[in-house]
């Protein structure tokens, strides 16, 4: 195996090694971002023994996963093949033949933050910065100040000199919205706090580089994937932009990111478990009319964070949705199918009730009625997804583009969002004392139809 560059790639280089400090790689999924900042790390960090480099995502576990058992073998084996290092499993980072050091490590890892944070670096790279808050570039950033003497060859005399290495700090994206600090800083040129001019915006410069310009690596499974993603997944992860805003969100897409679970093998036992159902009118034979049926899975763990687990929503009549929740039901061993009422009332229990007889089990039934609005049935879980006290486990597209489209002032595309009532319901059943109101307003408890988990109340 050999290593050539991309043209993307080599478009990149000016801008990694050029004369401004901060440089930010943005653009779709798998576009080579990743490997073209660590192969310049690690280029780097050859070049100045002793040096010290860091390399950061928002969660430990994925730069463990994403980069220090996947990308940087990869750069090595390909691009340095000839280079030993030493991996400490101990503290994470990697020793170069040349007294060099590669640090690796996670913002929400505060214990291994406080020792990485107590070095100084030569070069920070900040991977997946939608996930990243400015805060923590802040905090970071203070770190980028050690001084290290290069080997350079003289452009006039030929003849190698001493230098200090330049301080860089490298960033990387897949982009979030303009409302991100990322667009502030590197697109508009402004303090994302303060909203005023960078001081000096040279020092600040960025380069696109999305999944088709490094279609040679990449399996054409893979872009036929990314064109069937909804226009929003596909404007983030295909075509590598940055969304327009939507004013006063109460959802957001970097926030998810940051809390998102990818591997379901990772998740606590569950505590709760729920199946949501938000019911429409539609029949069996004839729904091309009619809106989808809102199914979502999600539970509460033992840590008390509540995970949403799978968006099962159909375009189906009573027959199929019902047959869908049950079934998921039994697979989760769930505790309760929670089922809005406003639209059927009793039929949608009925639904339910058949669908579990012809299955062979018995289910419990909560149902709950909407007496407020959407958004202000929202509203209460936007603070639980900032802190992270709710998260998706994989990428539940669809669901995510409407609950991106909620802000204070309402629900902001066309159509009626029902993914995102489903996972509201399911939410307001898992954290009863967050939309806790006037009586009539709360679940109200079907003690009949026990099954396989009980509701745990």
């Amino acid at each position: 195996m050999s290593f050539s560059f991309t043209a993307k790639q080599l478009e990149a280089q000016p801008h990694l090694a050029g004369k401004a400090t901060h440089c930010m790689l943005f653009g779709g999924g798998r576009s080579g971002k990743t490997f073209i900042a660590v192969r310049s790390i690690v280029m780097r960090a050859l070049k100045a023994a002793k040096s010290r480099h860091l390399i950061l995502r928002f969660r430990f576990n994925h730069v463990k996963q994403s980069v220090i058992f996947d990308t940087f073998p990869k750069v090595m084996e390909l691009c340095f093949p000839e280079v030993e290092y030493e991996l400490s499993k101990t503290d994470w980072f990697v020793t170069l033949p040349n007294g060099a050091e590669i640090w690796f490590g996670g913002l929400d890892d505060k214990e291994r933050m406080e020792k990485i944070l107590g070095n100084e670096y030569v070069t920070i790279y900040l991977n997946e910065c939608s996930q990243i808050s400015w805060a923590g570039v802040m905090m970071v950033i203070t770190r980028l100040a050690q001084l290290v003497m290069q080997t350079v060859i003289d452009g006039h005399t030929k003849q190698p000199r001493s230098c200090p290495m330049k301080l860089r700090m490298y960033y990387d994206c897949n982009p979030p919205s303009k409302a991100h600090w990322t667009f502030r800083v590197f697109k508009q040129k402004v303090d994302p706090e303060t909203k005023e001019p960078l001081p000096n915006p040279d020092n600040y410069v960025c380069f696109q580089m999305n999944p088709r310009d490094n279609a040679a690596n990449l399996s054409p499974e893979y872009l036929d994937t990314l064109r069937g993603l909804s226009a929003r997944m596909r404007r983030r992860f295909e075509d590598g932009e940055f969304a327009d805003a939507t004013p006063n969100a109460l959802f957001d897409e970097a926030t998810i990111d940051r809390w998102r679970v990818m591997d379901s093998d990772a998740l606590p036992d569950m505590v709760r478990q729920v199946i949501a159902v938000d019911p429409s009118g539609a029949d069996e034979d004839d729904n091309a009319e009619n809106d989808e049926i809102g199914i979502a899975v999600a539970g509460i763990g033992t840590n008390g964070i509540g995970y949403v687990q799978e968006d099962l929503t159909v375009k189906a009549g009573p027959a199929t949705w019902g047959q869908v929740a049950v079934q998921a039901y039994i697979r989760h061993k769930a505790d309760a199918i929670v089922v809005e009422t406003n639209f059927g009332g009793a039929m949608a229990k009925q639904v339910i009730q058949t669908a579990a007889a012809k299955l062979g089990v018995r289910v419990n039934i909560v149902t709950v009625t909407a007496s407020r609005g959407k958004v202000q049935r929202a509203e209460p879980f936007s603070s639980l997804y900032e802190d992270g006290r709710v998260r998706h486990v994989g990428i539940l597209a669809k669901a995510e583009d409407e609950l991106c489209a909620f802000s204070t002032s309402g629900y902001t595309v066309a159509g009626s969002p029902n993914r995102a009532d489903a996972i509201m319901w399911a939410l307001a059943a898992l954290f009863p004392a967050i939309i806790a109101g006037p009586k009539e307003e709360r679940p109200k408890r079907e003690r009949a139809h026990r099954g396989a988990g009980a509701w745990m109340g």
